[in-house]
């Protein structure tokens, strides 16, 4: 009786998605099973579990995507006006700051695959909600429950990555996140120029619908196992990790010190110890990353970009912008394969310079936009000049300033504060990508050369932030990354 009391009490400490059986049965003995043979391979087994939560991302990206291509069909059928239609679109942003607030504790609680489970579960009811949508109650109702399960994918995601990901993986494993955020905008884009709106919201709900049973089949963090004390099961998802055949007594000790000395100086947080440069500076970084990553104005410059488009004499600005959208994903590529070579620092300054140099060639031109006729070829050529400045953006972006900072955060942020650091760090990045969507319009109408001013203006705070403050985390383990800032 007392031995399934003791199991009883075990059980309830075990995370809310058990780290799965077939593993285990594959540790102890391999030669009985023919696909441990390719789980083997420490890369291919983090690869495949990267492969399956990157559906959180690309689930991300197609929310992110949808309201571009829909925006006329959905306005004609349900009879919205520009401004109904203007609230639907930023509700995913205000339902993604809820789901940021309770990311970082939800992930702590019940690990990293549960919280990936839960966020998924009020994805596919948005989706359904918005396809089965008769008037704005459904549609907005829809939007917000997705924009919640966003929130949630967007810290957890990463953090699960990073902590799985062996150190000279980590950078590229990392960059995944955002290259499925860019392929999921993309695939919004792309089917939204074939497919009526209610059939694209039930594609939508596919990403999560196969993300949920393949869950099953990956290992919980290692490092979160650890944290919650439960050893057997953190140095056997590591072992999988890392191959049945490689040594990981190395790696388990550094992870066991780690916690221990996190444990050891309590592990609850008071205000007043964030005034320590342990917490404060990476909290710093964390956050300033990833607030100057919307500041930076990619989401008013992708948001206007089809208009940009139009008066460069682009016809379809649907496809022009799932050109843009293409772009993205092969930029975004290219930084994944270079972010483990040439290291974080050197491609957020490029990206950083890059931006600023080309709001600034946007900005100019359509300054000078307002002193020529609408008739002369000068006037074509400025805005074919703005179109390049608005790709040369993009690609700049989609180098450095769009994956790398989700990169830092969860390298960077203490295990001890991560749960809370993380959530911060999280709902700081969509309010300010919720700012500027809603500022944008009113900006433009201002003035659009001082609106790209302004963004290159931060673009430019940017360089300097990153060349002061931002370490290089390249090649360094998540516990030498701790101990730097000690």
């Amino acid at each position: 009786m007392s031995s399934d009391t003791e199991e009883a009490r075990n059980d309830l400490r075990r995370p809310f998605i058990h780290t799965g059986s077939w593993y285990r049965m594959g540790s102890r003995q391999s030669s009985m099973m023919g696909s441990s043979q390719v789980i083997r391979d420490s890369s291919i087994s983090v690869l495949a579990c990267v492969l399956i939560v990157a559906l959180g991302p690309i689930q991300f990206g197609f929310t992110c995507g949808y309201s571009s291509p829909t925006q006329a069909a959905i306005t004609k059928d349900l009879g919205l006006t520009v401004s109904e239609y203007s609230v639907f679109g930023s509700l995913s942003n205000v339902g993604a700051m809820v789901g940021a607030i309770a990311s970082g504790q939800i992930a702590e609680y019940i690990g990293r695959k549960g919280s990936l489970m839960i966020a998924a579960i009020p994805n596919i009811i948005g989706w359904l909600c918005i396809s089965f949508a008769k008037d704005t109650s459904f549609l907005y109702m829809g939007r917000l429950l997705e924009g919640f399960g966003v929130g949630i994918i967007s810290y957890t995601v990463p953090v699960y990555i990073a902590e799985i990901a062996p150190q000279n993986m980590r950078g590229g494993l990392g960059s995944v996140n955002q290259l499925s955020v860019t392929i999921g905008i993309m695939l919004a884009y792309l089917l939204g120029l074939f497919v009526p709106w209610r059939i694209l919201a039930v594609l939508g709900t596919l990403p999560c619908i196969v993300l949920i049973p393949g869950l099953f089949f990956i290992p919980e963090s290692p490092r979160w196992l650890a944290k919650m004390g439960m050893t057997d099961d953190f140095e056997t998802s590591l072992q999988v990790l890392r191959g049945f055949e490689t040594d990981i007594t190395v790696e388990v000790n550094e992870i066991k010190r780690s916690v221990a000395s996190s444990t050891k100086r309590s592990s609850t947080v008071r205000f007043v110890d964030l005034k320590r440069r342990r917490y404060y500076f990476p909290l710093m970084v964390g956050i300033g990353l990833l607030v100057l990553q919307q500041l930076g104005g990619i989401n008013g410059v992708l948001f206007y970009s089809s208009t940009i488009f139009e008066s460069a004499g682009v016809t379809s600005s649907n496809a022009a912008t799932f050109g843009v959208g293409a772009i993205q994903v092969v930029a975004t590529a290219i930084s994944t394969w270079l972010v483990d070579k040439a290291g974080r620092r050197l491609l957020l300054t490029i990206s950083s310079v890059g931006m600023t140099i080309s709001l600034v060639i946007v900005a100019a031109a359509f300054y000078l936009k307002g002193f020529v006729s609408h008739d002369s070829d000068m006037y074509s050529m400025l805005s074919i000049l703005s179109v390049v400045g608005v790709v040369a953006m993009v690609v700049s972006f989609s180098l450095g300033m769009g994956p790398i900072p989700w990169l830092i955060m969860s390298e960077i942020l203490p295990v001890n504060i991560k749960g809370l650091a993380g959530s911060i760090a999280t709902l700081a990045n969509w309010f300010f990508s919720w700012l500027i969507t809603m500022t944008a319009n009113l900006l433009l109408a201002w003035s659009s050369g001082g609106t790209f001013t302004l963004y290159a203006v931060v673009c430019a705070f940017t360089v300097v932030f990153v060349t002061l403050w931002v370490p290089e985390t390249k090649g360094k383990t998540l516990e030498e990354l701790q101990a730097l800032f000690r």
